[in-house]
């Protein structure tokens, strides 16, 4: 059965029945020994469930691996920054798909207020290599200003589609979308942005941010994003799309994860990543919360396979 968006028909019960819950043991992964983790990329493979994810006390990639997507191993790293290249002093908000093979990373470098797109790969999808010695993305329009990050790629009939956010450094602002052959010269939509803040909703009238877009056989493209009330609070939103990059129709229950007060995530909640797991029936998403300073890794999921 196709989602229903945007009408007041319904609206109660797809609010009470239709919710994501937390995980009742967050966060899943982060304390004050790892430091702040954030922006992850959650993925299955064989069974188990690998989170990429940036580790700012190691200023790196790292992953970690889970059977249930709860109880996760010990990071380990998986790209350094380059602080020679003039581009990546820091580097973080990745995103690694595993095609033909070959595990490959898109991933976000910083350095004098600019953010970069880089690119990298690996065999055994731990030990990556920087493919390109400068971006494969850069600011290159004026509603990009200085940045753009958080690349969300789908590897698609023999084409890479990449959502990535861009716009201020320490938030972007708006989303875009580009397209491949190989994974490196992209080129990007003539129509960018093309996803931009809602001002007449309150949880995203400030701006939006990174997100992770989901191709489905029943409700086309899902868009899970960061809808910012203002700078400082963040709460995790839904939309969806026939064709991924026009026609967004914003889910009438946004926004589907906020932060809880006094707890762990009370100030923000960030960058979600979902899955859908066949064998339980359910959609399972994480996401980095913040309280003060501190952001670690949170889980929530929604039983049933309807979301909107």
């Amino acid at each position: 059965m196709p989602p229903r968006f945007n009408g007041a028909e319904d609206k109660e019960i797809k609010m009470t029945e239709n919710k994501f819950k937390k995980y009742e043991n967050n966060p899943v992964l982060g304390n004050a020994e790892l430091g702040t983790c954030f922006d992850v990329y959650v993925t299955r493979e064989d069974g188990r469930y690998r989170m990429d994810f940036s580790w700012r006390k190691k200023d790196a990639l790292a992953v970690c691996f889970s059977n249930n997507g709860v109880d996760w191993s010990e990071p380990v790293i998986t790209l350094d920054a380059d602080k020679e290249s003039g581009w990546e002093d820091m580097i973080n908000r990745n995103c690694v798909l595993k095609i033909d093979g070959k595990y490959k990373m898109w991933y976000t470098g910083q350095a004098r207020d600019y953010s970069f797109i880089g690119y990298a790969e690996s065999d055994d999808g731990i030990h990556f290599k920087k493919a390109c010695g400068e971006p494969v993305m850069i600011p290159t329009n004026p509603w990009e200003k200085a940045s753009v990050m958080n690349p969300c790629v789908i590897y698609e009939d023999g084409i890479y589609k990449m959502w990535y956010a861009a716009g201020e450094t320490y938030e972007p602002n708006a989303l875009g979308y580009a397209e491949s052959d190989d994974g490196i010269n992209w080129t990007k939509s003539k129509i960018n942005p093309i996803f931009t803040a809602d001002k007449s909703n309150i949880y995203e009238q400030d701006r939006v941010g990174g997100c992770q877009v989901l191709k489905t056989d029943d409700m086309g493209y899902l868009m899970f994003y960061i809808g910012y009330e203002n700078i400082d609070k963040a709460q995790i939103c839904a939309a969806r799309s026939a064709n991924g990059i026009t026609g967004w129709e914003r889910f009438d229950g946004n926004p589907i994860v906020t932060p809880s007060a006094d707890m762990w995530d009370g100030d923000a909640c960030y960058k979600p990543s979902v899955i859908w797991d066949e064998d339980k029936n359910r959609w399972m998403l994480w996401y980095n919360g913040r309280k003060g300073i501190n952001e670690y890794i949170g889980m929530v999921t929604l039983d049933g396979r309807e979301i909107f």
